[in-house]
């Protein structure tokens, strides 16, 4: 099951859901321009899940007949990890380095400290989740994307499934006594799998998320296994500053040509671009950053 999100900023307005497979691209597949196998479609359609943008019409060819819309166009960051942390410091600009230090040092002058933890065995992740879920109900993402970090016995079963074969990074931030900011990293070969971060909204003008960010980073690099992180799907300020590296994918729905599903590709075309005419207004008045806030509000 997925659905077509009608969303305006980081508030979703509207959902219809749709039951369809999953065709998804790993950031091995991009990087090889690959065209996996792909599954049956479900008895709507089939979800295609960051594909690369090159290769995007000979994928839809895999599904004649369907029908394709709400395709989002982005860049996919992630971090080549052929280095060490210093190497990977070192591409930030002075002024970068310098603020990303002074937002760690802000956070603990005036929290009195803090601490991460890394949570890798199944016991381990059992007592991140047991933090981290509560915090994930919390954040934005989980309020208004139903983006949070999953609770369902079968995504806890995955995790600590993944955790028995030492497939899984997990990371909390504490400060003030409990716990500010989660990081859940999923480990698919050589590659880390950027999957859920949150942080507590009372603590979000001291930035935790990207000081939790950094200090994750700082012992992934240091354990010299992995060769990528992958950001996934999706653009975002906080994966074009880390991210070293991108590549065009993009993702979309294929649905069956029933009235129905033509009619809702329809609605949601012409609300993305209602949506992209009003953003355009508003980022030339100056007003977008304005919007942006009273939507994560």
């Amino acid at each position: 099951m997925s659905a077509i999100d009608f969303t305006l900023g980081s508030r979703r307005l509207a959902s219809v859901p749709r039951r369809v497979s999953t065709w998804a691209f790993t950031l091995e597949d991009v990087l090889a321009g690959a065209l996996p196998d792909a599954p049956p479609g479900g008895r709507d359609g089939v979800r295609v899940l960051s594909a690369p943008t090159a290769r995007l019409a000979e994928a839809v060819t895999r599904y004649p007949g369907f029908v394709a819309g709400a395709r989002q166009d982005y860049r996919r960051h992630y971090i080549a990890m052929d280095g060490s942390f210093e190497a990977y410091m070192a591409r930030f600009s002075g002024k970068t380095r310098s603020t990303l230090r002074r937002k760690a040092k802000k956070l603990a002058e005036e929290a009195g400290g803090y601490a991460v933890t890394e949570h890798r065995t199944p016991a381990e992740v059992e007592a991140f989740l047991a933090a981290a879920l509560p915090l994930s109900a919390r954040t934005y993402q989980a309020r208004l994307l139903d983006a949070g970090l999953p609770g369902t016995p079968a995504a806890r079963q995955a995790m600590l499934e993944a955790a028995e074969g030492d497939r899984m990074r997990c990371f909390l931030l504490r400060a003030g006594g409990q716990a500010i900011a989660y990081l859940s990293l999923p480990v698919t070969g050589a590659t880390l799998v950027y999957a859920h971060l949150g942080y507590d909204p009372d603590w979000a003008r001291l930035s935790p998320g990207t000081v939790l960010q950094m200090e994750a980073l700082e012992r992934l690099f240091a354990e010299q296994r992995y060769r990528w992180f992958d950001f996934t799907e999706g653009e975002g300020a906080h994966k074009a500053m880390f991210g070293t590296h991108f590549a065009e994918c993009s993702s979309l729905m294929l649905l069956a040509p029933t009235l129905a599903n033509r009619t809702l590709l329809g609605a949601r075309a012409g609300f993305d671009g209602a949506v992209a005419g009003a953003r355009a207004i508003a980022d030339r008045s100056g007003a977008l950053g304005r919007i942006r806030a009273l939507l994560r509000a």
